[in-house]
Formats: structure tokens, C-alpha cells, sequence
């Protein structure tokens, strides 16, 4: 059976990773426009090299929980394809081999000169850290305001899923909500959020818990 997972800062959430926006549009006390757009990067690169260098350091100190474990331990029984919005490598830390990043990685940099040069990165980033064509290196993230380049290609592994599994982030945001509308008529969808924005049907099956425990459920139902 074909299975796309659909995955957002909840999961990361509970290995004590802050990938999320808090309410008031600031991210880690940051406001979003100076760190995480292209203006920004253009107005103070160094502010924004060090931001990440800081996500960066906590990344390397977490590690996959229960929900990222199951995820992988699915691929054993399944053609399973994860689609996430998170930057972190946790899903290919826990064992996941077929992962789609939305929004980036935050373990790799790419050239300011040339986008599709891609380098793995896991120390910090700095000013004057240059790509072979003597460019400033940036971090390998998808800012608000750019195109988000994967998004054809997860619509596509959605419409070809037999089952979706949607776990830490709301079915009514994007882009979530909008690739699930790629799901074919008779594939199911299990959806496991702690305060979920949706009803239960005979298509959707709710799990009304974190992640860590939600998950292991799914995949045990699954697996069987």
C-alpha cells in the first residue's frame, strides 16, 4: 500500500524542537519579515546567519521521537513517502527513507548565485562563507514571499496514496489542507492532532493526542 504522510512542527514540537510561529507572528522572539524572508536576509544577513545558526545548534542536541520511530518502522510494511513542512532531519535520523522537504533543510546551504547548488552544512554559517563561484552561501530554507518548489511533486505522491496519514499541523491550513485535496475519493485519512479543527467521518479518522502516542496507533492499525 502506497502511504503519504503529511507532517508539521507538532512533531517536532515533542523532541523539544520550537519550529513554530508563536501566535503574535514573532518566531523565537523574532519578528518573521527580519528573518525569514528575502528582504530580510538582503537588509541584515548577518542577523539572519546567526538565527540559523542558532536553530542549527538545537537541532543537533534533539533527537526523533515516538512518532518519527513509527513513521519509519511503517516502511516495513509499506511504500511510505513523508511530506513534511519541518526543516529538521528527524524523520531521516529515526530511520525514514523517503522524505520530502517543503520548506527546506536547515542541514544544508545553498548558493545565493545559483539555487540549485546545494551543500550539507551542520556548523555555523557565516559572512563570507562562499559557493565555488565566490557567492554568499545562505541557508537552504524556503522563506516566506519564495516559491515553495516540492509542492507539485507532494501533490502528485498524495494523489497516487492509498492512505494519508496528516499528524502536527491543522488540516485547515496550508499547505496541508490544500494537498489533501489532491486524495483520491476512496483513500482514508488518519488524522492525529490533540485539539483537531475537524469532524470525524467515514473517510477521516481522528486521533485526538500528541503525536508520540497518536502515531504509534496509526501505524499499528496499518501495519496489521
Amino acid at each position: 500500500m502506497k502511504i503519504a504522510v503529511l507532517t508539521g512542527a507538532g512533531v517536532s514540537a515533542e523532541s523539544g524542537l520550537k519550529t513554530f510561529r508563536d501566535s503574535n507572528g514573532l518566531w523565537e522572539g523574532h519578528d518573521v519579515t527580519k528573518v525569514a524572508t528575502p528582504e530580510g536576509f538582503a537588509e541584515n544577513p548577518v542577523l539572519v546567519l546567526d538565527f540559523y545558526n542558532q536553530r542549527r545548534k538545537q537541532l543537533l542536541e534533539v533527537s526523533p521521537n515516538a512518532a518519527h520511530k513509527a513513521l519509519a518502522k511503517l516502511e516495513t510494511a509499506h511504500q511510505v513517502t513523508i511530506i513534511t513542512q519541518n526543516v529538521d532531519d528527524l524523520h531521516e535520523r529515526a530511520g525514514s527513507t523517503n522524505v520530502v522537504h517543503l520548506h527546506g533543510e536547515l542541514l544544508k546551504v545553498r548558493s545565493t548565485f545559483d539555487e540549485n547548488l546545494i551543500l550539507d552544512w551542520k556548523k555555523d554559517l557565516n559572512i563570507g562563507d562562499f559557493c565555488e563561484h565566490n557567492h554568499q552561501l545562505r541557508p537552504h530554507i524556503v522563506w516566506f514571499g519564495e516559491m515553495v518548489p516540492m509542492i507539485e511533486v507532494a501533490a502528485e505522491i498524495v494523489s497516487n496514496a492509498d492512505a494519508i496519514i496528516v499528524v502536527g499541523t491543522s488540516m485547515q491550513v496550508y499547505p496541508a489542507a490544500g494537498l489533501v485535496q489532491y486524495a483520491k475519493e476512496d483513500s482514508h485519512i488518519y488524522f492525529v492532532d490533540p485539539k483537531p479543527s475537524i469532524s470525524e467521518n467515514k473517510r477521516i479518522t481522528i486521533f485526538a493526542e500528541n503525536a508520540s502516542t497518536g502515531v504509534p496507533k496509526v501505524v499499528e492499525i496499518l501495519t496489521k
